[in-house]
């Protein structure tokens, strides 16, 4: 049975802590290369047909070792990509965040949709188009995408709403989330976590 792996990227240098979204050249941090290598030890003893990765910068470093400890070429796909968001560039949290200033409010009208970025379903959509056509390899298949493409494919397969709170998501850097089709329903098979730990080793 052939099983889905959902990676999202390893720790990324944000000394700013803007919400850095589609912007180029975010790189992940020393810590992030280690982690990054600890995903590809993970895959290692796996049979793994193929690896794909959103085309931005972070994820594609994300996925160079595990393409180098499997042999394997790095496909990129748009449909793994990071949620577009109008607040792209700018502070979110803390006392500098952009959803404290009146002139920003108006993007925040519908959360349900959501109405700042990229709708939810239009993300759910294009992640199940690239999972289904994944299903029938000869062996898994893993994809190093982002956070909310992650979280939402999970609510999905839950049958939970998409909208959600983001500070509930269970989708750590460099973290693996599996999927399998049982009976032609996607169903999460596990989960595991690699992040960091280059980190706290230190």
């Amino acid at each position: 049975m052939t099983m889905i792996h959902l990676v999202r990227h390893a720790q990324v240098n944000n000394p700013t802590g803007i919400l850095y979204g589609r912007l180029p050249n975010y790189r992940i941090t020393e810590s992030g290369e280690c982690d990054a290598r600890r995903v590809a030890d993970f895959f290692s003893s796996r049979k793994v047909s193929a690896l794909y990765a959103s085309p931005l910068l972070r994820t594609q470093l994300s996925a160079k070792p595990i393409s180098e400890a499997l042999n394997l070429e790095i496909k990129t796909d748009n449909r793994l990509i990071e949620p577009y968001s109008y607040f792209e560039g700018k502070i979110v949290s803390g006392s500098n965040s952009a959803l404290r200033s009146p002139r920003y409010w108006h993007l925040l009208r519908n959360p349900v949709r959501p109405s700042w970025g990229e709708p939810y379903e239009s993300i759910l959509s294009r992640m199940l188009s690239i999972i289904s056509e994944a299903k029938d390899s000869e062996h898994d298949v893993v994809m190093v995408t982002h956070q909310l493409p992650i979280w939402i494919v999970h609510l999905h397969q839950l049958a939970k709403p998409l909208f959600h709170n983001p500070k509930t998501r269970r989708c750590t850097v460099s973290s693996i989330t599996s999927f399998e089709y049982r009976d032609d329903s996607l169903v999460e098979a596990g989960y595991v976590e690699c992040g960091l730990k280059c980190a706290t080793n230190k």
